[in-house]
Formats: structure tokens, sequence, C-alpha cells
């Protein structure tokens, strides 16, 4: 049954967006009395009957609804976005595959990005909720200083990766606590200023392996791991 995103159906909205629409009759040819998934982003599958059916809008009617509760743990990452924007578009893809519950992207010492469009990475996470049949969709935050970051996260547990050959490995240190937060500097690393603050805020630096991995992968690597130790 093909998937569809809606965010609005607890607020009692039962029409699909103007894309999701095109999506629906113009690329799957969907038409009146068609049965639809549609997923809310928070849990929710819905699956629905469609009723009025143009190029720019879709109604339909809910048949039957069911809430999918949370995975036991939850993963934010929050990294330096890449110059390459490619780069992040995959990586955003993945983290929405594999399940991450949030994504912060931060301004550091070594940034080589100071600004960031989320809308492109917004439709990556919706496409890969749908694909995934993940009814949660990836929160994405809008990017936020180093400094400002590090003193406002809740995590159980606070880690931030380091290029350095005496830091513990990543699966090693960490353990399946409730809220796992995972720093992941450019491609010049975070500066010793930056790994001294945030040790001092009561983060761990960890090590991702031998290799020296570009951010976007270091990233996914990360979360990986998390699932792992995990089981998800």
């Amino acid at each position: 049954m093909a998937v569809f995103y809606e965010k609005r159906i607890k607020e009692g909205v039962k029409v699909l967006s103007e894309e999701e629409s095109r999506h629906c009759t113009q690329v799957l040819r969907h038409n009146s009395g068609d049965e639809i998934l549609i997923f809310d982003g928070n849990g929710g599958k819905h699956r629905a009957k469609l009723n009025e059916v143009s190029k720019k809008s879709c109604s339909f009617e809910i048949i039957e609804s069911e809430i999918e509760p949370r995975k036991k743990f939850y993963t934010h990452l929050a990294i330096a976005p890449t110059k390459n924007a490619d780069r992040m578009e995959w990586m955003v893809e993945k983290l929405g595959e594999i399940g991450v519950d949030e994504l912060s992207f931060i301004q550091t010492q070594h940034s080589e990005r100071k600004h960031l469009r989320t809308d492109r990475l917004e439709k990556k996470t919706i496409s890969a909720m749908k694909q995934s049949g993940n009814p949660f969709k990836l929160q994405i935050n809008e990017m936020m200083d180093f400094n400002k970051f590090i003193d406002q996260t809740t995590a159980d547990q606070n880690f931030i990766a380091h290029v350095k050959p005496s830091h513990p490995y990543f699966g090693d240190a960490t353990n399946n606590s409730n809220k796992i937060c995972i720093l992941i500097g450019p491609e010049g690393d975070f500066s010793e200023q930056e790994l001294n603050l945030a040790m001092e805020k009561g983060f761990t630096p960890i090590s991702l392996g031998n290799n020296t991995l570009r951010t976007e992968t270091a990233g996914f690597a990360a979360c990986c791991i998390v699932n792992v130790i995990n089981k998800y």
C-alpha cells in the first residue's frame, strides 16, 4: 500500500498537501476510492480511503488508525554541516531510515558552512520515513552555535567524537541509556578549546575507530553503533 505523509491529521486535517497530492495522482495514479496509508510523523499509521482527487488536492477519510509506541532509546546527533550539501542530504536520508530521532546542526570554530537550508533536508526525512516504514519522522533543528548547544542538551549520556587514539571506542563507552547525544565535528575536527569546554559540560570524548571518517560518515556510523547496542 502506498505511504503518504500528513502531519496535521491530529488537528482534523483530512487533505494531503499539494506535493503529496501530486505524487498520489500523477506519479502513483491513484483515484477516488483507493486505499492509502498515511503517516503523521509522530507514530500514527492511518489507513484511509481517497475521496475527491485532483492534481493539487486529495481528500480522504480515515478507516483505521494505529499509534506505534516509540522505541525505548532516543538518539540525538549534533553535527557540523559539510560544505557539500549532497553529503548532508545523503546522511539525513540514512539517519531517517535507521530511526534516529533528532538531528541538530552546530556552528563550530572549524565549520565549513555558516548557513544551512533545511527545506530540502526535510524532504529527505519524509522520503526516508515512508521508505523505511518507520512512522516517526526525524526531527531536524536549525543551525546553532556550539557553545549554546552544549549548554542546553538534556541527554542521559553525552559524547563528543574526536580524532585521538587515546579516547575510548564509542561502542565500549556507551550503553543502552534512554537518551544519547553525540557531537560530530567538521572535517577539521573540533578545536582543543571546544573539546575541553564540552568535557567541562559533562561530554565524554570518544573515538569511532582507527580510520579517519568524513563528517557525514562519522555521524551515520555513530548512530549505527547506538542501534546495535540497543539491538534495534
